[in-house]
């Protein structure tokens, strides 16, 4: 068993010193500067350092094996402690205003569950339910130049389509096509499709938008994607047998 798998994985605030001399001669003197770092270790052990500005980590990743890192870094744990608490803290404050924006937004309070929405994005731009959100808050209101916007930011996102945000992810699709915007239900699904293949409800969704936006032969083509993944999915043989319908001669 390596080191590695036995022990926590390195997170926290880090410091690097550095000494250098100023003036020249008798007047020469030696100074030293700290500079602060966040750094984070991955699960294949490479540990990426970034610098420390306000709170603020800011500028390009540093990649770093453990011999290298321990030769140049020294723990700050207070600062770790600090950070972690205000960390706990923002989080509280973005978990609190996506609960309210929730909560009106069920109660179809579309602009007060905008301003919450709004807030947890100060804190966080990527915040998965918050732009979900807000995205449903524009769609509802009929600002579809503000949902693309949002929706833009959210193809971006891969934890976005993670499992533990399907509801949302569906959600916003649905209301996406049901809005009218199906050329960008369509980007949306594909978008989906790359981070999750296979997933015969993404086949059954696009087929939908393509059906909506005119185009039976492309709409005819995902459903038989989606019916070669899951040949008993319900809904997709109903569509099928609708459309089958459809195009008969004399239908």
């Amino acid at each position: 068993m390596s080191e590695q798998s036995i022990r926590p994985r390195i997170s926290g605030i880090f410091s690097q010193a550095k000494a250098s001399a100023i003036g020249t001669g008798t007047t020469q003197r030696k100074t030293e500067s700290v500079t602060y770092f966040y750094v984070k270790e991955r699960e294949d052990g490479v540990l990426e350092v970034q610098a420390l500005g306000d709170s603020v980590v800011f500028g390009p990743v540093i990649e770093l094996n453990l011999d290298e890192f321990l030769e140049q870094y020294t723990p700050e744990p207070q600062m770790s402690q600090e950070r972690g608490r205000a960390e706990a803290s923002r989080e509280a404050k973005i978990n609190k205003a996506v609960a309210r924006g929730d909560k009106f937004q069920k109660q179809g309070k579309t602009f007060s569950a905008e301003f919450e929405y709004g807030k947890a994005l100060t804190l966080d731009e990527e915040n998965v339910r918050a732009n979900f959100g807000i995205g449903l808050c524009y769609i509802t209101r009929g600002e579809t130049d503000k949902a693309r916007v949002v929706l833009g930011r959210l193809v971006q996102l891969e934890a976005a389509f993670q499992d533990e945000h399907k509801h949302l992810f569906n959600e916003f699709g649905i209301s996406l096509r049901k809005s009218g915007m199906d050329a960008e239900a369509l980007a949306y699904y594909a978008r989906a499709l790359e981070l999750c293949p296979g997933d015969e409800n993404l086949f059954y969704n696009m087929a939908r938008a393509a059906f909506d936006m005119g185009d039976v032969q492309t709409a005819e083509k995902h459903l038989e994607q989606c019916l070669a993944i899951n040949p008993d999915h319900a809904e997709a043989k109903k569509f099928r047998n609708f459309l089958n319908r459809k195009n008969k001669p004399g239908a």
